[in-house]
C-alpha cells in the first residue's frame, strides 16, 4: 500500500504539470490580455470617444486612439508581457511552486490574498454541503433498499428524480420565489452571508443570522450530491442483500439491523466513499450560478471575473490549487478504499 501511494505521488507531479502546462498556453494565447484591459480603463478615464469600441483592440489601435506606445511598453512591463511566452511560463511556474502567484492585474493585491478573501462561502457552503450530503443520503439509501417495493421507496426515488433533474440554480431562483418575499412567503433573506446590521448583534443572534442567510443556498449547493449518493446508496445495498452471505447471515439469526449495517453496508458503501477523496475540494467550492442568485462573493464568481478580466494570475492560480487538491484527494480515495473494505490491494 505504501508502495502503491508512492507511485501515485509521484505522479502527482507529471500529472500536475500537464494540467497547468496546457492551461497556461490556452489562457496566454486566447484573444484579450491585462494589457488591452488597462488601455481599455485609461481611454475610459479620458473621455476618448472611442470608448465604446471592443474590448480587444490591438496595439496599433490602441496608439492611434490616444494611448502612447511608451505607455503601452510601460504596462507590458508592469505586467510581465516583454518578456516571451515561454519565458513567463517559467517565471510563473517558478513562483506557482513556492505558491507565490504574483499579483492581481484586476484587485491590485497578492493572489492569495485575493483567494483567501473569498474562503468565507466555499468553506461555509463547502464544508456543509459535503457533511449534510453523506449524513443523510447514506440513511436515505439504506431506508429505501430496505423497504424496496413500499410506498416509502416509490416516494422517495419519485422525489430524487424530480430533484436531479433541477439545476441548483434553478432551484435558488423557485426558493426566493416561494420563500424569499418575492411571490408568496417572506421567510428567508434573499442573498448574502449576514444581514447589514450583522456587526450590531449579539453572539448568538450572529450564528442565528448567518444561519438564516445560508440555508436556501445550501439546498441548492447540496442537492446534486444529496440525490446522487442517495440513489447510489440504494442502488448498491439492493445488489449486496442479495448476494449469498448476506442471506447466510440471516439464516443464522441474525437480527435484520445487524445484518444490514454490518454485513451489508461495508460493502455498498465502497462505490459511495469515492467521493470522500473530493473533501479537500471544499476549500474551493463554488458555483457561478447559484452565488450568482444569491448574492455571494465566492470562488466560482471569482473565477468567473477573473477570466473576463483576463487576470491570468488568478486564474491560473485557482487552476493549480484546485488540480493539486483533486489530484491528492483521489490518493485518499484510495486510502478510503482501503480502510472499508481491507481486501482490497493496490500493490
Amino acid at each position: 500500500m505504501f508502495e502503491y501511494i508512492a507511485r501515485r505521488l509521484l505522479l502527482v507531479i507529471p500529472t500536475l504539470l500537464g494540467i497547468v502546462t496546457l492551461s497556461f498556453f490556452v489562457i496566454q494565447l486566447a484573444p484579450g490580455s491585462p494589457i488591452e484591459q488597462k488601455i481599455q480603463q485609461i481611454r475610459f478615464a479620458s473621455g476618448e470617444s472611442g470608448a465604446s469600441s471592443a474590448a480587444n483592440v490591438s496595439m496599433s489601435s490602441a496608439t492611434q486612439q490616444g494611448v502612447s506606445q511608451e505607455v503601452i511598453e510601460a504596462l507590458k512591463r508592469q505586467y510581465g508581457f516583454d518578456k516571451p511566452i515561454h519565458i513567463r511560463y517559467l517565471i510563473w511556474l517558478k513562483s506557482a511552486l513556492t505558491f507565490e502567484f504574483g499579483e492581481s492585474f484586476k484587485y491590485e493585491e497578492p493572489v492569495i490574498d485575493v483567494i483567501v478573501s473569498k474562503f468565507p462561502v466555499s468553506i461555509q457552503f463547502g464544508v456543509f454541503s459535503f457533511v449534510l450530503s453523506y449524513l443523510i443520503s447514506i440513511p436515505l439509501g439504506i431506508a429505501m433498499a430496505r423497504r424496496e417495493g413500499h410506498a416509502f421507496d416509490a416516494i422517495a426515488t419519485f422525489t430524487l428524480s424530480v430533484l436531479y433533474s433541477i439545476p441548483g440554480f434553478m432551484l435558488g431562483i423557485l426558493l426566493i420565489v416561494l420563500l424569499a418575499g418575492g411571490s408568496y412567503m417572506d421567510l428567508f433573506p434573499t442573498g448574502g452571508l449576514y444581514s447589514d446590521l450583522y456587526e450590531d448583534l449579539g453572539f448568538f443572534e450572529k450564528i442565528w443570522d448567518r444561519i438564516h442567510h445560508a440555508i436556501l443556498p445550501l439546498l441548492c449547493f447540496t442537492i446534486g450530491s444529496f440525490t446522487t449518493l442517495s440513489n447510489l446508496t440504494r442502488n448498491n445495498m439492493l445488489e449486496v442483500i442479495k448476494k449469498d452471505y448476506v442471506r447466510t447471515a440471516r439464516a443464522k439469526g441474525l437480527e435484520e439491523r445487524v445484518v444490514m449495517m454490518k454485513h451489508a453496508l461495508r460493502n455498498a458503501l465502497i462505490p459511495v466513499v469515492t467521493g470522500f477523496g473530493g473533501f479537500l475540494g471544499i476549500f474551493f467550492a463554488g458555483s457561478l450560478l447559484i452565488e450568482r442568485v444569491f448574492q455571494l462573493d465566492g470562488i466560482g464568481l471569482l473565477g468567473f471575473n477573473s477570466i473576463l478580466a483576463r487576470d491570468y494570475n488568478v486564474v491560473m492560480a485557482l487552476v493549480f490549487i484546485q488540480s493539486l487538491l483533486l489530484l491528492v484527494g483521489n490518493i485518499i480515495g484510495d486510502i478510503v478504499y482501503v480502510l472499508v473494505d481491507p481486501r482490497i490491494d493496490f500493490s
